[in-house]
């Protein structure tokens, strides 16, 4: 038989579906069976070692006798049939092919989509199967896919492809903050028309989307007489992975959490079903690595994963519930698409954090003018610190004073904010519920404290080149920001920090969506706080600087958890999901052993590590507001590095992972106009690295360099500081203290 030859087999359909399912899922590693026009053909495609065999059974009312018969080649596709099953694989390759597949525009990435029934741990039936291959190697196995709804069957089985559809995106656009200036979104994608074949033949369209740094789809389900309203109850799309790969993942015991917690490095098998895992999930994998989580999260519940009950190489999707009605997850209508499922690919770590597939899957920048969002460092009032403050007159607090000293230090080391936290407007929390579970229904927004002037500290900053964020309680912004957002521009505040939602469910994704979009209305960034990670808003909303969803800095107050091994890990696993306000730069350092805790409001905690592990995290860490946790007593009063801090760039116009391994250590480059800054960090072992300046271009360059001193193992506080001059072709061979860091200032001469 010839290479293209499609032969066509004359018999009845219940016999050749169940033949088919069963020889290619007993006896080939790799069985496709696609009905299509209601069911009266069939294609099937079986792959047998290297080659791949295809008919096609059609359903006629003259089918009788030997269901063998073909038209015109009986004895040929007879034969044909036997040394099949005797594993004689001989056959060359027929169209056309069942499953559909797009590649990435550099062709590294190849995704395959198509109807298959599958034998156990498989779901039972004809479903819709999805794998991913990567470098010719599968890094994703196949893996079906399911809906459920409430109070209607689920869409998984017995769907037939009604057509198919490709296309293109090749284009670049501007960032207004971010770590690239400049963003290439290329990609190739493929849309699957699919139909029940049976009674209600509700349709859906699978979209995928392949990109040269990974993999995204989504479902969209169109308007349609069998599918109007809806409850979706719960989605099930599985991602099984071969072998049991490394995995660094975070688990929370609720879906109401603030998602702050360590990535622990496991295995996937280790995962259990019903425990619930964070995006994102980083893997490690022969075929290389890659993190799943999700982008333009819209009008939708937030998502998770748990393991598989049928398999220990697999997880599963799980949905945030309403809190109004726990078993369904998102209410809507057709024509309705489901957020973006993404699984970020590369060849290394350090390729997913340089990745802007999130970015480039969100919607376009939705303000017209964004010429007042200003990125920046800001100074943080006694919140973290407490009243370590023996250079300030007086107790520090809740004050005017107490605010002009802190702006008085953003001024002198030419930052930009100082962020007023909580109680600014008197009790933030209902004194009758658990601490931060709800807002204080006697609170009012639009009215500061007596001792603090909020339009004279505006005035008071602005005199210094200092601009003015205020903190609020997500539940009284929802009842007051129509009145209290206006109130604010008028007064000159510039933003806010909104906190304690602690959810992801769709009411409350729709809360962030309103807020932050009221805000762009009236001039105001925004940073959330107890906050879910970030999906993409920040591209079509520039004004939503950053958030937090991170375990970050304020934990050293009262626990052990924020160890160099968690810092380290960060960049390769919250980090590629967006921006995050970790609140770097505090400067009372303990080493892991000799680090204790102070606890609750007790002023002046410590931190572990080194200093220029501290200073490290303001170009390791992605975040346009950079808020710095210290007093600034202790930074005058041990002002190793400090001169590091003073006017460093918070946005970026180039971003270079040069090497690093998640909780071992990290090395970043960073280009702000035509100076670099460089950073290395370590995990809780020491480490010596040599790094490649490369990234500088011809020109001979002047460095200013920050390292740990000989002695930083003991005395974490101590810093070594150089210049030098360096070209592109030179190397940097530092020694990074255990905890410790390096950060460098690298300009043209």
């Amino acid at each position: 038989m010839s290479k293209g030859l499609a032969p066509k087999i004359t018999a009845q359909a219940n016999f050749w579906v169940p033949f088919f399912n069963t020889l290619g899922t007993q006896l080939a590693s790799e069985a496709t069976c696609l009905p299509t026009d209601g069911g009266h053909r069939l294609f099937c495609k079986f792959r047998f070692s290297q080659y791949a065999y295809q008919v096609v059974a059609e359903d006629t009312s003259d089918a009788e006798g030997d269901p063998f018969r073909i038209e015109g080649e009986e004895t040929r596709m007879r034969v044909r049939l036997r040394l099949l099953l005797f594993g004689m694989a001989f056959i060359t390759t027929l169209h056309p092919a069942l499953a559909e597949s797009i590649s990435s525009p550099d062709g590294k990435i190849r995704v395959e989509v198509g109807i298959k029934q599958k034998l156990e741990p498989y779901p039972s039936g004809v479903r819709l199967y999805y794998s991913v291959l990567y470098n010719s190697r599968t890094l994703l196995a196949d893996s079906p896919f399911r809906i459920d709804f409430k109070g209607m069957p689920p869409i998984a089985e017995n769907l037939a492809v009604k057509g198919s559809r490709t296309s293109q995106g090749d284009q670049t656009w501007q960032t207004v903050w971010g770590k690239s200036k400049t963003v290439g979104n290329r990609f190739n994608e493929l849309t699957l028309s699919l139909e029940e074949s049976a009674e209600p033949h509700r349709r859906l369209d699978f979209v995928v989307r392949a990109f040269d740094d990974g993999v995204a789809f989504r479902y969209h389900l169109p308007a349609q007489p069998a599918l109007t309203d809806f409850r979706l109850a719960e989605e099930r799309s599985e991602f099984h992975f071969p072998g049991n790969p490394t995995v660094w993942a975070a688990t929370y015991d609720s879906f109401q959490t603030h998602q702050e917690t360590e990535f622990v490095k496991r295995k996937l098998a280790d995962i259990k079903p019903g425990e619930i895992i964070g995006c994102p999930l980083l893997l490690e994998t022969p075929a290389g690595w890659a993190a799943l989580t999700e982008a333009d999260l819209t009008d939708w519940a937030g998502l998770y994963f748990t393991g598989s009950r049928a398999t220990s190489a697999a997880v599963v999707s799980v949905l945030s519930p309403r809190l109004d009605e726990p078993d369904v997850a998102v209410i809507s209508r057709t024509p309705r698409s489901s957020p973006w499922r993404v699984l970020m690919v590369g060849g290394r770590p350090g390729d997913l954090v340089e990745s802007s597939i999130i970015l480039n899957l969100s919607a376009p920048c939705a303000l017209e003018d964004t010429s007042w969002i200003e990125p920046g460092v800001a100074t943080w009032d006694r919140w973290w610190c407490g009243s370590y403050a023996p250079d300030f007159p007086g107790e520090l607090g809740m004050g005017t004073e107490s605010m002009k000293y802190f702006v008085d230090f953003a001024a002198e080391m030419g930052w930009k904010y100082q962020l007023v936290d909580w109680t600014w407007y008197g009790p933030p929390f209902d004194p009758a519920k658990p601490f931060g579970s709800a807002g204080n229904p006697n609170a009012d927004l639009t009215r500061s404290i007596p001792e603090l002037d909020i339009p004279g500290l505006v005035q008071y900053a602005a005199g210094k080149g200092v601009k003015i964020l205020i903190w609020l309680d997500w539940f009284n912004a929802e009842k007051q920001m129509e009145k209290a957002f206006p109130l604010y521009e008028n007064w000159g505040v510039k933003g806010v920090k909104v906190d304690f939602m602690t959810r992801d469910d769709q009411q409350m994704v729709n809360f962030y969506e309103r807020l932050v979009k009221l805000a762009a209305q009236h001039h105001l960034t925004v940073d959330f706080h107890g906050a879910y990670k970030p999906t993409g808003l920040r591209r079509t909303y520039p004004n939503l600087l950053t958030r937090e969803g991170v375990l970050g800095n304020e934990y050293n107050k009262w626990s052990n958890r924020v160890t160099p091994r968690h810092n380290v890990t960060l960049p390769f696993t919250r980090m590629l999901c967006g921006p995050m306000d970790f609140t770097p730069g505090g400067f009372r350092h303990k080493t892991v052993e000799s680090f204790r805790v102070v606890g609750g409001d007790t002023p002046g905690p410590f931190v572990m590590g080194t200093r220029c592990h501290q200073l490290a995290m303001l170009v390791v860490y992605e975040s346009p507001l950079q808020v710095m946790t210290d007093s600034p007593y202790s930074y005058r009063m041990s002002p190793f590095g400090l001169e590091f801090l003073r006017g460093i760039p918070t946005t970026w116009d180039e971003t270079r992972v040069l090497d690093g391994y998640p909780g071992e250590f990290v090395v970043i480059a960073r280009r702000s106009g035509s100076a670099w800054y460089l950073a290395a960090m370590s995990g809780n072992q020491g480490r010596e690295i040599t790094i490649p300046l490369h990234f500088l271009g011809g020109d001979s360059h002047q460095a200013e360099i920050w390292m740990d001193a000989e002695e930083a193992a003991d005395y974490p506080e101590h810093v070594w500081e150089k210049k030098q001059a360096v070209r592109s072709n030179d190397s940097l061979k530092v020694r990074l203290a255990p905890g410790g860091g390096f950060v460098g200032r690298i300009r043209m001469q």
